[in-house]
């Protein structure tokens, strides 16, 4: 009963925080969980359409919270940009994270699984705000020959303990690995510790089990209809429901926000067997195409959020800053623009509020959504070249003047989707419609506002050297792992994509 007491005063205190009203004494903030998966598709959720064997711990989370079926990442791809061993750059000292700013609010914070931010030390989780790590800079590619590229090392907290494919074996062949069980142990354990501390906690869980090559432990191969990715999508299911199954244990489910979302759409280049599905979306991972950038996503916070809600609210994965900030009572800084909204009144109070999805690409603006309206501003799925190599971002998808091979400019005349009538982007209004020309009235400004705000970043992850790969990582000295490093050659990056 204590803890449903603090958390509904921390309601009380939200609420009149909202309306600009102070409070002091107030009791400890909720804890807050971000579960971000890799690579997994809008599709893959039975709650998306029929209630599924396959997910029935998310379905349930569901259908305890808050649905979001319009809910946006901020790019494509796995992280800011792709960041393979070879970059030099990574997260700049001058951004702002969010455990830097929960500390405000005796926040304790740990992150489980990839960072992917910056392989290099000085980019690392503990550098920016977070108390504790486990898992790996990269994603799980490989095994590596640790000649002429290291396997990728697994650190607690600042010293690496291992490499994937070495001490974290992943059998390519049979799909085995106990990669999940690990990431999950390392969360129940800190959830434990921080209750019986009583400190408000912030969990980033971002395990990669759905990201090729996909993978899942012995217990869970070979249980699902969906092949590997679906043994993968099964273990992360019951992962969600033991974690959400301690937090009611432990009796802190009312004073913990847990929000479960991807990082962007399922890859389809990987598919059928090492990708997922993203439901009746236009093609996938790396493209602006709605497959590739709409995501799952629940809200969860049980006498908080009321039960079975569906939230038409657009949203962005940016707005988790705002509002995990919101949560703790803390502003946004002040001295840079802040793109994401704070959710708090969509899932306490149902509102909606009008605002723009914008679709990047690179540096490129491809597409906005407002409303029910999206305008494409370029189209490209991949090049010609790679196409015909097998690369294929839509297979079986090809739409016409859509799902282009070459960067096709449409900034005079946009292509526009309903995206309520057309959720797969198959039929653009015509351009003599007057639904078209009313539409683009609307999105019009909105686009011109956004870019004369832009203010040009500094490029971080420009710049490649082999060097700089993770050869001797933090702690390889007390395992016997480091590797030596090849002559430095630092040297501008391709990117195809």
């Amino acid at each position: 009963m204590a803890a449903v007491a603090a958390a509904t005063r921390w309601r009380l205190l939200l609420v009149l925080s909202a309306a600009g009203l102070r409070v002091t004494g107030a009791p400890q903030p909720p804890n807050i969980l971000l579960l971000l998966m890799d690579d997994m598709g809008w599709g893959d959720l039975g709650v998306y359409g029929e209630p599924s064997r396959e997910t029935p711990n998310l379905d349930r989370m569901a259908a305890e919270g808050m649905l979001f079926p319009n809910f946006y990442t901020a790019n494509p791809l796995c992280s800011p940009s792709y960041t393979p061993q070879e970059i030099v750059g990574g997260i700049p000292d001058s951004e702002l994270l969010l455990p830097e700013l929960l500390k405000e609010a005796g926040y304790t914070s740990k992150i489980v699984g990839k960072w992917h931010l910056g392989h290099r030390p000085q980019f690392h989780p503990l550098k920016h705000g977070f108390d504790e790590w486990f898992g790996s800079p990269n994603c799980h590619f490989g095994p590596y020959d640790n000649k002429a590229r290291p396997n990728i090392p697994v650190y607690r907290d600042r010293e690496m303990v291992g490499r994937f494919y070495e001490e974290f074996p992943i059998n390519l062949k049979t799909g085995e690995a106990n990669l999940t069980q690990i990431y999950l142990q390392e969360a129940l354990d800190f959830v434990k510790r921080q209750q019986a501390a009583h400190r408000p906690f912030f969990l980033y869980w971002a395990i990669d089990a759905t990201h090729a090559p996909v993978y899942a432990s012995r217990p869970f191969l070979g249980t699902s209809r969906r092949g590997r990715y679906g043994d993968a999508v099964r273990e992360i299911d019951d992962g969600v429901g033991r974690i959400l199954h301690l937090l009611r244990d432990l009796s802190i489910a009312e004073n913990t926000f847990v929000f479960f979302t991807s990082d962007n759409g399922a890859a389809l280049i990987s598919a059928p067997r090492q990708g997922g599905s993203n439901g009746p979306f236009l093609c996938g991972k790396q493209t602006t195409f709605e497959g590739g950038m709409r995501e799952p996503a629940i809200a969860w916070w049980p006498g908080h959020i009321p039960a079975g809600q569906v939230s038409h609210q657009l949203g962005n994965i940016m707005d988790l800053f705002t509002t995990s900030l919101s949560l703790a009572g803390l502003a946004p800084p002040r001295d840079r623009a802040i793109d994401g909204l704070d959710l708090l009144p969509t899932v306490l109070q149902g509102r909606l509020t009008d605002r723009p999805i914008f679709y990047y690409r690179g540096n490129t603006l491809m597409a906005v959504t407002l409303g029910q309206y999206k305008a494409h501003l370029w189209t490209w799925t991949n090049s010609w070249e790679e196409f015909r190599q097998g690369v294929d971002f839509c297979p079986g998808q090809n739409v016409s003047g859509v799902t282009t091979h070459s960067q096709e400019e449409r900034t005079k005349l946009p292509l526009v989707f309903h995206l309520g009538r057309d959720p797969g982007e198959r039929y653009p209004l015509s351009i003599a419609s007057t639904e078209y020309l009313d539409a683009l009235r609307w999105i019009t400004p909105v686009v011109r506002q956004h870019q004369e705000a832009l203010v040009p970043g500094q490029p971080q992850l420009n710049v490649c050297n082999r060097a700089v790969m993770n050869w001797a990582p933090p702690g390889c000295e007390k395992l016997g792992k480091c590797l030596t490093p090849p002559e430095s050659v630092p040297e501008k990056c391709s990117w195809p994509h």
